[in-house]
């Protein structure tokens, strides 16, 4: 299992449009993988751009090519300024 951190900017004046996009697309994820995503963004924007997170924890194999073709399904990126950056971890295995 991996959670998924995937970070990225969005244009002020695209918040508003882009916010119910993600929401579905994450309703869309928990219906279809049992996977339920988180959205966060930072508290400030820069230079007219907001940085938004989405977390998806816990996630199987084969999650993150759904994760593509929801995000292309939604059509997430031509609301998005630049690439989504994706960061993958994974829990430390503890010895007794």
């Amino acid at each position: 299992m991996a959670d998924l951190y995937i970070y990225y900017q969005v244009r002020e004046q695209h918040a508003a449009a882009l916010m119910p996009r993600v929401r579905a697309m994450q309703a869309a994820l928990v219906a279809r993988h049992g996977v339920a995503g988180q959205l966060k963004r930072r508290p400030e924007a820069r230079d007219g751009l907001q940085t938004w997170m989405e977390i998806y924890p816990a996630t199987g194999a084969g999650f993150e090519a759904a994760l593509d073709a929801a995000v292309r399904d939604a059509a997430l990126p031509e609301l998005i300024e630049g690439p989504r950056h994706t960061e993958v971890f994974t829990d430390l295995i503890t010895c007794a």
